[in-house]
């Protein structure tokens, strides 16, 4: 079988130049005879992989000389718990604004070792638009205002960043990073999980305001704060190398794209073409408030459930995978992330036409 369009919310497609170079280096890279994987993390190779990974993602994202660059595991929804532990002290209230499930968990998480306030829930709408940004009640003297940019299962998105007046924010940008420009002065911290836009699970790339450094208690074990591995690299233990080393292939790929306003460019075009095939159907159906809807994870129901096994089936015979739902929403969902070519989202508009006019 060749390359199908991929259309998982995460672990997502990659690039297939990334792919292919990664495949050509498996077994001996840079004409050493061994893998990438099988070298010391602290040898002089690895060293400039790691290096020049971290030099080509602040050229890409413009990340300000006072921010350090992490490169850590366990993925983003370990920070859910390490960035409340690393920010807050016991006794300081932290501010969570919940806009669907993956910003719900991270409040969750957080309640669990800090003084948790929600300042905004979307639950009274379904999580199908942003709150009012007027009814927000944060938190005078909270230690951050926590966000998700983009919530991977309603399809849910800023196109803003909140004004937080001053308190640091905290983003949870693991399925837009990289997918536009974005201004991280506006930020205190910046996560991301790899597996959307970066590269393989388990690695979760950030980007912390050199001040919040110093806000960890004493209390935080040192393998658990953030200023430990910035002090060393994000090598206080051995990271996850190959995953690094994908990232960095993936960081000079975007280049090669032209940077992040080409890719935003064409990521709004992709989002653009397959909300006017949604809208425009008669058909199908996407609940997110126009306003608010995802470049990244495009959402959209049948006129019949009972339609949805065979719209799968036909859609994997067809190239197209991954178009399942999440199951506490239902229907479909298209991860359109930067790896999906603007000839992936053709094909599947045209297959949801043809859909449409056999099944309507």
């Amino acid at each position: 079988m060749g390359r199908i369009f991929n259309f998982s919310a995460g672990p997502a497609t990659l690039p297939l130049e990334v792919l292919e170079q990664a495949r050509d280096e498996m077994t001996d890279w840079q004409g050493r005879g061994v893998s990438v994987m099988e070298i010391s993390h602290r040898s002089k190779a690895f060293i400039k992989v790691a290096e020049q990974a971290e030099a080509d993602v602040r050229e890409l994202l413009g990340v300000p000389a006072e921010y350090a660059v992490l490169f850590l595991q366990g993925g983003a929804t370990q920070q859910f718990a390490l960035i409340p532990m690393n920010l807050a002290t016991p006794d300081q209230a932290v501010d969570y604004v919940v806009t669907g499930q993956w910003s719900k968990k991270a409040a969750s998480e957080a309640k669990a070792v800090r003084r948790v306030n929600i300042a905004a829930d979307g639950a009274p709408g379904n999580y199908t638009d942003v709150p009012a940004r007027g009814g927000w009640q944060l938190t005078p003297g909270a230690a951050y205002v926590h966000y998700c940019p983009n919530e991977t299962i309603g399809g849910l998105e800023f196109h803003d960043v909140p004004d937080t007046g001053g308190v640091p924010l905290v983003a949870d940008m693991s399925s837009t990073i990289l997918s536009r420009p974005v201004d991280v002065r506006k930020f205190g911290v910046i996560y991301a999980g790899a597996q959307k836009n970066i590269g393989p699970a388990g690695l979760v790339l950030m980007i912390v305001r050199k001040d919040l450094l110093e806000r960890v208690p004493e209390t935080v074990p040192p393998i658990l704060r953030y200023a430990s591995q910035a002090k060393e690299g994000s090598m206080l233990n051995t990271p996850p190398t190959y995953s690094w080393y994908i990232a960095g292939l993936v960081f000079q790929w975007l280049k090669r794209q032209g940077g992040l306003v080409k890719m935003g460019e064409v990521n709004r075009r992709k989002a653009d073409r397959l909300y006017r095939a949604i809208d425009g159907s008669g058909f199908y159906r996407n609940p997110v408030a126009p306003a608010h809807r995802s470049w990244m994870n495009v959402p959209f129901t049948l006129p019949d459930a009972g339609l949805d096994a065979v719209f799968l089936a036909e859609a994997q015979q067809a190239g197209l995978s991954e178009l399942k739902g999440h199951r506490s929403v239902g229907g479909m969902r298209a991860s359109i992330y930067n790896a999906m070519p603007e000839a992936g989202v053709d094909a599947l508009v045209a297959f949801m036409a043809d859909f449409a006019r056999r099944h309507g």
